[in-house]
């Protein structure tokens, strides 16, 4: 399968090139500086120097995609707009399929949510929650397939893992935590055999 990935140098887009390429796809992976994917060459490995906030450069690295899966996230300090300018060019791209990351508890998700969670992130995403609601409700508009991860961790991929629609997801105080490997994999998962097309889905490790 042909996979394209955004923010391939983050550590979730790390996380889905390496898992991408040992499923034996064949990967492009996008970022402003692909010099620092971190992951070995391949030649089934692309590394395409593109960012989402240049129109002209995002354009051409995701023309032709197949389907793309997103691993972009805010960083500090950078002004909202990168994820719904992401989310557009996807969208805009004709892929077969777009599957997006995003974070459990904005959004559609926040009434999953307990309200302590609700608060703590309406306060310290305050400045980025448009840009994540946007982005969500464009790719969704597609027929995309969002993922609502909570706080991710640096741990191994649990073989106990599973995806539920936004309406199954446990009620908690706080979100559980979730590895980047875990998320990767499930995003994966669903990039090769769709089941939540136009929905929120909500990676788990049990």
């Amino acid at each position: 399968m042909k996979l394209t990935i955004l923010g391939a140098t983050g550590a979730t887009g790390r996380e889905l090139t390496r898992q991408a390429l040992e499923r034996g796809h064949d990967v492009t992976a996008v970022a402003r500086r692909p010099e620092r994917i971190d992951v070995p060459d391949s030649d089934r490995l692309t590394r395409v120097q593109a960012d989402v906030l240049d129109a002209e450069t995002i354009s051409r690295a995701l023309k032709g995609a197949g389907v793309i899966l997103s691993g972009l996230g805010i960083a500090d300090k950078e002004a909202p707009g990168v994820l719904t300018a992401g989310a557009r060019a996807a969208v805009e791209s004709g892929a077969d399929h777009v599957v997006w990351l995003a974070a459990f508890g904005t959004g559609d998700s926040a009434r999953r949510a307990g309200a302590l969670t609700r608060g703590l992130l309406s306060t310290f995403m305050k400045s980025e929650m448009g840009d994540r609601v946007t982005a969500d409700a464009t790719v969704l508009g597609f027929g995309g397939t969002v993922f609502h991860a909570g706080p991710m961790s640096d741990g191994p991929l649990r073989p106990t893992r599973r995806t539920v629609p936004l309406d199954k997801a446990p009620r908690r105080v706080f979100p559980a935590r979730i590895s980047r490997a875990t998320v990767a994999a499930a995003m994966l998962d669903e990039a090769e055999s769709p089941r939540h097309r136009g929905h929120i889905a909500i990676p788990l490790e049990r």
